[in-house]
């Protein structure tokens, strides 16, 4: 059967859930309670008792390829395992692959299949530097959500972002394209980093109907308050507040996911007591 990534999120946000975990899943980093005899085995373990101890509480899990394909084979296998254990035991939570794709013609096919035929995700982060052309592929599966990076959470972001063209920053002229050019279907979204409040203010003020991924939350300092008052929509929502670590490694003892589960309340209700 197939997923509509749109009507799944606004599902959840119907229900009031507007967090995200990054399954960003660090193999040094896991907890040794989680380990098992190979790499690949230990990831999905620990991916599979975060997902238990969270799903009820968030309305998608955003897993990061890099922290798969690290590991080769392994890593692959354990990534397309992860997403398929979201499918089956929270199969209305959405998951959005944080790949940062985007190239042209056969090349981008090839990442199209990977991400949505191969691994099942549901939505993808891509990269507009090449201009919207490049991300056609992606925005063509209507079915898919397409995130594309506009102002990023890291510090070096506007190095470029931030130049302005024509007294606009160059973050705002990819909201507006994007918004205004390529979102024929309806499934485009952009990312902005919850680092930058009074951007996120004005990428909304420029898109009112687009839906926000928001990374930053939690280890990078982002204020979360400020990133839900500004990245919400008319209705009170449209955006999606993410975070990984400070969820992921709330503990290293054998609580981990109990600890985890804490944390993602806590965040949860932080989030809905400043909408």
């Amino acid at each position: 059967m197939s997923r509509d990534f749109r009507q799944l999120l606004e599902a959840q946000w119907e229900q009031g859930k507007f967090l995200c975990v990054g399954l960003d899943s660090d193999f040094e980093k896991i907890p040794e309670a989680a380990r098992q005899a190979g790499v690949g085995e230990t990831i999905l373990a620990f991916n599979r008792a975060i997902i238990d101890a969270t799903r009820d509480l968030v309305c998608a899990y955003k897993p990061n390829s890099a922290f798969y394909e690290a590991h080769g084979d392994e890593g692959w296998k354990a990534l397309r395992a992860t997403i398929q254990y979201i499918n089956d035991t929270a199969p209305d939570v959405p998951v959005i692959l944080d790949a940062k794709r985007a190239d042209i013609g056969n090349t981008n096919n090839g990442y199209v299949a990977s991400a949505f035929n191969h691994l099942h995700a549901d939505a993808i982060t891509v990269h507009p530097y090449m201009g919207g052309e490049s991300i056609k592929e992606f925005l063509a599966r209507k079915e898919k959500g397409i995130f594309v990076m506009c102002k990023n959470s890291n510090p070096g972001s506007g190095e470029f972002q931030d130049l302005e063209v024509d007294g606009q920053p160059i973050y705002i002229h990819v909201a507006r394209a994007f918004a205004e050019k390529w979102n024929t279907n309806n499934n485009c979204g952009l990312v902005v980093g919850a680092t930058y409040p009074a951007d996120i203010k004005r990428v909304r003020e420029a898109t009112p109907e687009m839906p926000l991924l928001i990374p930053g939350i939690g280890v990078q300092g982002g204020d979360l308050e400020q990133s839900v008052k500004n990245g919400k929509d008319a209705h009170g929502r449209g955006f999606i507040l993410s975070t990984g670590r400070v969820i992921l490694y709330a503990s290293n003892g054998s609580g981990f996911a109990e600890a985890a589960r804490k944390k993602t309340t806590e965040l949860d209700s932080a989030i809905r007591a400043a909408l």
